[in-house]
């Protein structure tokens, strides 16, 4: 699918040039109807032309360059004959689909005229802008009709012969006449003579031929594809109906609309895609077809159209547009529609390009929501507001020139892109993109076709949040920095009538609100001091959630405290919060506050609310709990911790104590908690801590748990009791001990006071007791616990005091020692271990350190140093009984003796280039990494200098740094364990000597090329080298050597006297102290042979500013130098690098090489062709040079022919240079027109760009042109000025847009618009013409305004305009459109009201209201014909909104069904005349539909009279819908009025019994509507009862 661009200033769209090839003439022809209604006024010299379609005067057109036929480089210059006007002739000044008023038509000077268009130039037809406007948004038609489908072009230039694009306007139906060297008689033609004539002529194409890209831009963006419609073709047969296929291509001509500056030099926006790809079945083009009505007949309205153009018709209703149910683009351009009166829109829900402009719409509040709507242009109407419905898609609104002077009631366009509102009077509105920012939100991409300013989006976020519904309601919009007062002044100006009296409203504001971040709102009023009353103000809250603007607020549930908490779907929406304040339970209207786009959530949690919960008694667990704002971050486990304070003391953190839960220690009591909580999100940002603080912590009664006896009940063991003590700190408390008696099994106490109890002989077979009474600090004494232990048993043999004795050093003796208690001691064993830790551990972990399990001395061994010593002592009695084993573990690791040295030497050589090696003899444990250091010595007395590269080796080969100096080595012991011993220095007895100088190797590093560099590598030995002697020499092939002179360095450079030598080098070694050695020579090089031509320096010299000389200088080796090469290049500013033409060694800067740089590349070349690699050297940036005009003139002046001056520029890239016109009566010279600007009294300026289109003002006057020449980085030259050489000319008389409107009833009053001098006393006349087209003057009608008399009815009126210039001039009569026919006054309904009531079973009546006004009485006596009913019912959904008809519903009453209830109704009103007119529809609605009261109706029961029979109830209900009636079933008594209730029959249905027989059954029937309300009960009976056994006897 093509794209959809248009012309950003409305919806004109580029398309490219079609080129049309035509095998047949074009046909034209003229209209009779056009004929008829010309007049001719020709004054002598004026040839007057009658205006046919197709026709045209073709004009001389230049082909510039050699390509013949150049569409993009040209310009197209106008070019409008003055001399001759044609009667149907375009009108002058007259409005296009941009808005925009075109400027007269303009005439061309002879020096333009070679390139003129002969078709009006840059003025498009508007058949050509409305076709080529819609070709982007319908597919071009494969064909057209046979009649005049193509158009025959020949090329005005012979010597070419080629064929040109042809736009559409070559077919437009104009006749141009050119001047004194174009212009030719054209005589009346008939239609024979236009049919036949014309095919002759070949149509003239320079309009598009001689345009540039650009222009195609300004002149012929509008130029449509060869499908687009002429007005030539009929919509009948191919023939029959050619004279009203003309009248409509002449009428039209007379309301073309032309393509302002504006749209010309506009840029260009992208439509909404819309599916074009259609066939004619879903596509009707109707353009320029003065169409009326879309009810008329022949017009083929369908629901399946989808595009619809009828733009440039007579339509002024929508009536009829209903049925266009599936249209997308909808072309109403340039109509008669003055709205309101866009309802039936509502229909066309799938629409999405709408098409108003042109037309006298004065408000859009009808326009209906277009769910769909994406575009729409209003553009060049009447409008002066934008106020309309929302439009939930609508993309682009272009609205420029209308009338637009406030953003009162802006509606809200929630994904609006483009916004254009030129030539409006808003734009004097400072600030205006701001407000529209404000308005439309952050979907504005554009605003009057320019990206949205940044200062303009910057300026919009300093106004407050409200900002936009203020606008809306009428604020006057002012500057940011007034914006808060002012708004809040105009808000409360609308709420301080509904305030509670004596109040008054200080602030209403909402904090700023994040994400998940607490956001409160305030509302503070100020009570009137001399106000007594005393009841409290009371403020209840309700907020809302809007949209990324301030509009569509829905309120929020259960928010409706004074802070709410934005949520993650809040973000970058408003918020707005509505406050009704109450008074003395009275509540007023409410106020309101806006805030601004909610932000997205910081990411650091807050702490709001911190709490401890729990009882502060010790023991007891209490618990923080933390109320988290975690703006916008993942809720996460915070950080908690607990902090105890003692009373007049900082807190201490409590260790351990990290969770929200706690439990209350000792340690707590009569202190108070601090429970500190930071707050972490999932991601872990922190947030900042908060803490609170408890009550002081109480004591818990004491009590003791846990008691028990610890220790082994054994002869001599000491067993202690314990309990775990609660309650405060612990006091005195109480302990007990009590022996069982063997024989009673009483416990006896026999000891207190104390936890520890030794056991004796006399409890060995007797269970022990222990008591335990808790007692506190204040004592107070709580419950007692007690426990009893098991027998106490006999002792085995036990060691007691277990001891090592000896010095714990390496090789050192030691012994144990112990005291065996539990009898006689036997052969008790001792066995030792060492273990690494201090601490004893398990047996398995030991090492043992003797196989002698008995031994109780001990020798220590090394592989114990380090180590703790370990003595396992096992006691034995004499039996052979063991006790347990006890261990001993000494008191510290057994140590070893310092690490130190023996003895150290160095052995070796003191001589340059020997290797010096040491030795030494280490005792003192495992010996580690010990440290050795080599120095040099100045002197024996010194420290030295330590020699890095030797240091931690025995070894050192002397190097040359060692010379004349002493050598020593230090040896520092170190134990594997890190012990340092002291360290050990040996110093060498001589110092080191030198070697003798000598050279180990000499060689030439080098290519035996010119121009290379050798060098000499060489290694040298023996001390400090001095300056060792070099020499060169150049060998001749014979061997004959010759030092070169001067050539003593260590490098030589190959020169050109090398060339076919060999080269060698000497070395004669030196040392520092002048010792020389043997003399060494390296191997020949060569021959020498030239190098590559090389080029060693490259650089340019001069200025680099333009108009100046750059000269290239190079240094050139590599043999005899021949032709070198220079090529230039301009490297420009983007970096596109481009080749110059010059070779030689200079470059002239020229104006193109400024901004960029000038890179020379420079290819050595040998004098034998031989090249070398070329160099490159690039200048610096090329200045301009100073801006200079070197002529300017104006060539001759017209009104309303754009005059551009010729004039040359000199001074590196033109840039915007100052422009000033000036008006002057007098012709200035010299001095006078130097200083034109100084004149002020006799000089006006009137225009401020490079052209200047002279206007009605500057007829008569010279036309001064002050120019400043100026540089793109803004540098001004001397000024130039020029004055036209004769004054301006004025235009012939011409009149357009003459037009006819209605003034009230019966009046009218012709307009049009004169343009050509000064206008003197024109000529006004009016006609009438009939069915047939005849016309008719009225005599004496000779004014503007004309009453309509009883003989104007069933005619059309036409008004006539001759032009007259002051000079008595005489242009041609310009007749208008002619009018509706005129008819009297339509009937009409004042009102429709209904009556009766809207309750389920009524009758609903219509009732119509007839105007009291003499004229409508009389209407409705006479000419009413039928008044027309039509019944609606809402949908069932609920939507009140929406109706739908009630088929064979149109009577003008109506009865309510059941299926209404819940519905409204609505009956709409037509009434028609004789003249088959029909008045707008009248509307009446009813409330929601009641349900009628509830009844039951045609009760009666079915059954056979049998006391076996069923009998069922039957009836017909109504009244809603119905629930649970009641049924009761009775028996009456046949004569007797009493019925008697059959108990639990309550149902439909019954079965008759044998205590039925001989009664009636009554069935008592209530009705009741599902909601509850009850209906009167009825009744039926039934014969009586008779017996089935009897009935059989």
């Amino acid at each position: 699918m093509d794209d959809l661009s248009v012309d950003s200033s409305e919806v004109s769209v580029e398309k490219p040039e079609v080129s049309v090839l035509s095998k047949k003439p074009s046909v034209s022809v003229s209209s009779a109807e056009s004929v008829k209604r010309t007049v001719k006024t020709v004054k002598p010299g004026v040839t007057s032309v009658v205006k046919t379609p197709g026709s045209t005067v073709s004009s001389r057109k230049r082909v510039e360059g050699t390509n013949g036929l150049n569409t993009s480089s040209n310009s197209v210059k106008p070019s409008v004959p003055r001399a001759s006007l044609s009667s149907n002739a375009d009108p002058v000044k007259r409005r296009n689909s941009t808005g925009g008023l075109v400027g007269k038509q303009s005439g061309s000077d002879p020096k333009s005229r070679d390139n003129a268009a002969s078709v009006g130039g840059n003025k498009t037809s508007p058949l050509v802008s409305d076709s080529a406007r819609h070709s982007s948004v319908e597919p071009r038609r494969a064909s057209l009709p046979a009649f005049g489908t193509r158009t025959s072009i020949k090329a005005s230039d012979s010597s070419t012969k080629k064929q040109s694009p042809v736009s559409p306007v070559t077919r437009a139906s104009r006749t141009l006449s050119g001047g004194s060297d174009v212009s030719r008689q054209v005589r009346k033609p008939s239609l024979r003579e236009s049919l036949s004539g014309s095919t002759s002529k070949g149509l003239s194409s320079s309009s598009i031929e001689s345009s540039n890209s650009s222009t195609l831009r300004k002149s012929s963006s509008k130029l449509s594809s060869p499908s687009a419609r002429s007005p030539s073709l009929s919509s009948g047969s191919k023939y029959g109906s050619l004279s009203s296929s003309v009248d409509r291509g002449s009428t039209l001509s007379s309301r073309r609309k032309g393509a302002t500056p504006e749209s010309r030099d506009s840029r260009f926006i992208v439509l909404p895609q819309v599916e074009t790809k259609a066939g004619d079945d879903v596509r009707l083009d109707l353009r320029g077809h003065r169409v009326r009505s879309l009810t008329a007949t022949g017009l083929n309205l369908s629901p399946n159209l989808e595009f619809v153009y009828l733009r440039d018709n007579l339509l002024s209703s929508l009536d009829g547009i209903e049925i266009l149910t599936r249209v997308k683009v909808l072309d109403l351009s340039f109509n008669d529609f003055k709205g309101p009166g866009f309802e039936p829109l509502a229909n066309c829900k799938v629409l999405q390009q709408l098409y108003l402009a042109g037309n006298q719409i004065t408000s859009l509040v009808s326009l209906p929501q277009l769910p769909n709507l994406e575009f729409l242009s209003v553009a060049q109407n009447r409008l002066k507001s934008l106020s309309m419905a929302s439009q939930p898609r609508l993309q682009v609104l272009a609205a420029s020139k209308n009338r637009i002077s406030t953003l009162n009631g802006f509606p809200h366009l929630p994904v609006l892109e483009h916004l254009r509102v030129e030539e409006n009077p808003i734009l004097e509105m400072p600030h205006l993109e701001a407000a529209s920012i404000l308005l439309i939100g952050p979907t504005l991409k554009k605003f009057n076709d320019r990206d949205l300013s940044h200062k303009e989006i910057e300026t919009a976020k300093h106004y407050p949040a409200h900002t936009a519904l203020c606008i809306r309601t009428g604020w006057e919009f002012c500057r940011p920095e007034l914006a808060a007062d002012s708004t809040f002044k105009f808000l409360v100006g609308q709420w301080k009538d509904s305030l509670p009296p004596g109040y008054m409203l200080n602030e209403a504001s909402v904090d700023h609100p994040f994400e998940e971040d607490p956001c409160r709102c305030h509302f503070i009023f100020a009570k009137d001091r001399a106000l007594s009353t005393e009841s409290e103000l009371i403020l209840k809250y309700q907020w809302f959630i809007g949209d990324k603007t301030p509009t569509n607020f829905v309120p929020i549930a259960d928010a409706v405290k004074e802070v709410y908490w934005p949520k993650h779907e809040d973000i970058h929406k408003c918020l707005k919060v509505e406050c009704t304040p109450i008074l003395r339970e009275t509540e007023y209207p409410s106020i309101f506050a806006v805030s601004s786009p909610v932000s997205v959530g910081t990411g650091y949690p807050k702490v709001l609310n911190l709490t401890v919960h729990g009882e502060l008694v010790e023991g007891n667990m209490i618990k923080g709990f933390a109320e988290i704002a975690w703006c916008g971050g993942s809720p996460g486990k915070g950080v908690a911790s607990w902090l105890r304070r003692r009373w007049n003391s900082s807190p201490v953190v409590i260790v351990g104590a990290e969770d929200e839960e706690y439990r209350l220690t000792i340690d707590d009591i009569d202190s108070s908690l601090v429970f500190m909580y930071t707050p972490v999100t999932e991601e872990g940002a922190k947030g900042e801590p908060q803490y609170a603080m408890t009550d002081f912590v109480k004591a818990a009664a004491p009590s003791v748990s846990n008691v028990q006896i610890l220790g082994d009940v054994v002869e001599g063991n000491i067993i202690t009791g314990s309990g775990e003590y609660f309650g405060g700190r612990e006091g005195p408390s109480k302990f007990e001990w009590l022996r069982e008696n063997k024989e009673t099994g009483e416990f006896i106490l026999v000891s207190t006071g104390t936890a520890d109890y030794t056991l004796t002989k006399e409890d060995v077979g007797c269970r022990l007791a222990f008591t335990y009474i808790p007692i506190n600090f204040e004592g107070q004494e709580g419950e007692s616990i007690s426990i009893v232990s098991q027998l106490v048993k006999q002792a085995p043999p036990k060691v007691t005091s277990l001891k090592i004795i000896g010095d714990l050093r390496e090789g050192s003796k030691v012994t144990v020692t112990a005291i065996v208690t539990g009898g006689t001691e036997g052969s008790s064993r001792v066995q030792w271990f060492k273990t690494s830790s201090s601490k004893l551990v398990a047996e398995n972990f030991l090492e043992p350190l003797c196989t002698s399990k008995i031994a109780k001395a001990f020798r220590i061994p090394l592989g114990a140093v380090d180590h703790y010593i370990v003595a396992k002592f096992t006691p034995m009695a004499p039996d052979g009984e063991s006790g347990e084993p006890a261990f001993l573990i000494s008191e510290k690791a057994v140590e070893t003796l310092p690490p130190s040295l023996n003895f150290l030497s160095v052995t070796g050589d003191y001589l340059e280039g020997e290797i010096l090696t040491a030795s030494y003899g280490y005792i003192g444990g495992h010996e580690g990494k010990s440290v050795y250091s080599w120095y040099l010595h100045e002197s024996e007395s010194d420290s030295g200098a330590l020699i890095p590269d030797a240091s931690g080796y025995l070894q050192y080969r002397i190097t040359k740094d060692a010379i004349g100096r002493f050598i020593s080595f230090k040896c520092t012991p170190v134990r594997d364990d890190g012990t340092v011993g002291d360290p050990r220095t040996f110093f060498g007895p001589e110092r080191v000597s030198p070697g003798s100088p000598k050279l180990l190797s000499l060689q030439l590093l080098g290519e035996s090329i010119e121009g290379t560099v050798l060098r000499v590598d060489r290694k040298y030995w023996g001390g400090e080298e001095g300056q060792s002697i070099i020499r060169w020499y150049r060998i001749t092939s014979d061997g004959t050597q010759n030092e070169i002179r001067g050539a003593r360095s260590a490098t030589y450079t190959l020169s050109i006297e090398d060339i076919r030598f060999l080269v060698s080098v000497s070395c004669e070694p030196v040392r520092s102290d002048l010792a020389r050695g043997a003399t060494v020579v390296s191997e020949q090089i060569g021959p020498v042979i030239p190098g590559p031509p090389t080029c060693q320096s490259l650089d340019l010299h001069g200025l680099m500013i333009e108009g100046q000389r750059l000269i290239s200088v190079a240094t050139y080796i590599g043999g005899e130098k021949g032709s070198c090469v220079h090529e230039w290049f301009r490297i420009r500013s983007s970096g596109i690098k481009e080749k110059l033409t010059t070779d030689d060694d200079y470059l002239d800067i020229t104006v193109e090489d400024v901004g960029g740089c000038i890179e020379l590349v420079y290819t050595p070349v040998r004098k034998d062709g031989l090249r070398g690699t070329p160099k490159r050297v690039v200048s610096d940036v090329i200045s301009p040079a100073d801006p200079v005009g070197l002529e300017l003139t104006i060539p001759d002046c017209y009104e309303d022919i754009e005059v551009v001056p010729h004039r040359t520029y000199f001074g590196g890239r033109e840039g915007r240079g100052g422009f000033t016109w000036y008006r002057t009566k007098a012709k200035l010279q010299g001095s006078d027109l130097m200083n034109v600007s100084n004149d002020c009294e006799n000089v006006v300026s009137c225009g401020g760009s490079i052209t200047y289109t002279p206007s009605l003002e500057d007829v008569g006057s010279y036309l001064v042109l002050y120019w400043v020449p100026t540089r793109v980085d803004g540098k001004n030259g001397e000024p130039l000025v020029a004055i036209s050489s004769s004054p301006v000319s004025p235009a012939l008389p011409v009149v357009s847009n003459v037009h006819v409107e209605e003034l009230s009833s019966g009046i009218y009053i012709g307009l049009g618009e004169y343009y050509g001098g000064f206008e003197g006393s024109s000529l006004f006349s009016w006609y009438r013409e009939t069915s047939e087209g005849t016309i008719v003057l009225i005599n004496g009608a000779n004014s503007t305004k004309y009453e309509v008399g009883d003989s104007d009815y069933n005619f059309r009126l036409l008004f006539g305009y001759t032009p007259v210039r002051s000079d008595s001039v005489v242009g041609e009569l310009k007749l208008s459109e002619h009018t509706d026919v005129i008819l009297p006054e339509l009937p009409i309904v004042e009102m429709l009201t209904l009556t009766g009531k809207a309750i389920e079973g009524e009758k609903v009546s219509a009732v119509e209201v007839i105007p009291e006004s003499d004229i409508q009485q009389r209407v409705w006596q006479k000419y009413k014909k039928e008044v027309k009913y039509q019944w609606f019912t809402s949908t069932e959904n609920g939507e009140n909104d929406y109706f739908e008809p009630l088929t064979s519903q149109f009577s003008c009453s109506y009865k309510v069904r059941f299926e209404d209830i819940g519905r409204c109704l609505r009956c709409e009103c037509i009434v028609t005349d004789v003249f088959g007119r029909c008045s707008g529809p009248v509307l009446a609605q009813t409330n929601p539909v009641l349900p009628g009261i509830p009844r039951f109706d045609k009760l009666e029961i079915e059954g056979r009279g049998f006391h076996t029979n069923l009998y069922a109830i039957r009836g017909v209900y109504s009244g809603g819908k119905e629930g649970k009636s009641r049924v009761q079933w009775l028996r009456s008594m046949v004569g007797s009025p009493d019925l008697i209730s059959i108990p639990g029959e309550v149902g439909r249905m019954y079965e008759a019994n044998v205590d039925d027989v001989g009664y009636r059954l009554v069935a008592l029937y209530t009705p009741l509507r599902e909601d509850g309300v009850e209906g009167h009960p009825v009744s039926a009976s039934t014969e009586p009862i008779a017996s089935l056994i009897s009935s059989k006897k």
